[in-house]
């Protein structure tokens, strides 16, 4: 069942560690056919060393195990809820990765403050709401889902694809797992970058102007950044 998704979900959650993106086991990439509506996931704390295709799992978007001897990675309702919330998301990712992480557990927005930022996240990286303790104690990783689709509210999640989830770490997304695993190595570059540029000048700004032409000649209809497909 959907053997080409396994295969590009294993190379996502690989592609992570090649990246330096994760430590242990503390990330997961997922994919979905929107066709069957079915979604491939990494497993619950298996090691990135030992994975194979066939271990992928495979859930519906209410959290049942259609095919898999192992269990889903406990992140899946939040990755399922993204799903759900966007329809255009493909593939979503989550890391620990230490920039991004260190923005999510300060609670604060990465700022779009250069031209690296704004190549490929139109606006600031939201950081989510504190959640309830009613919404930790009952369904922690759907919740979690559910607050990072209310940081979205008035913003196109497919123009900004990654969040910060406070306390947390980040979550990124993209019309394919590859897009998301992409765009998860740009938000810890842009973090990076971020935390230096604050360091150094607490009351940076950024041309609004400058925002807008980087984004568009890369994403916009008259884009011209790179080749023609």
């Amino acid at each position: 069942m959907l053997e080409n998704l396994k295969q590009e979900v294993l190379k996502a959650n690989l592609d992570l560690v090649k990246h330096n993106l994760v430590v242990l086991t503390w990330g997961n990439a997922s994919a979905i056919d929107r066709e069957s509506g079915l979604v491939v996931i990494k497993p619950s704390g298996v090691g990135y060393d030992d994975m194979k295709a066939e271990d992928m799992v495979v859930v519906d978007l209410d959290g049942n195990v259609m095919e898999g001897s192992l269990r889903p990675s406990s992140d899946t309702p939040t990755h399922l809820a993204i799903y759900r919330h966007f329809p255009e998301v493909g593939g979503v990712v989550h890391t620990h990765s230490t920039y991004a992480t260190a923005w999510a557990q300060a609670g604060l927005p990465i700022p779009n403050i250069g031209t690296t930022h704004a190549d490929t996240f139109h606006r600031d990286i939201p950081c989510t709401r504190e959640m309830s303790s009613r919404q930790i104690s009952e369904a922690y990783e759907a919740a979690t889902g559910d607050i990072i689709a209310d940081a979205f509210k008035g913003m196109d999640p497919m123009h900004t694809p990654a969040v910060l989830v406070r306390h947390h770490g980040p979550f990124t997304w993209g019309r394919s797992a590859s897009d998301a695993v992409h765009n998860a190595v740009v938000l810890e570059e842009v973090a990076h970058m971020a935390s230096i540029t604050v360091a150094l000048n607490p009351n940076v700004e950024m041309n609004a102007d400058l925002v807008e032409k980087h984004y568009e000649r890369k994403h916009g209809a008259n884009a011209y950044y790179g080749q023609k497909k």
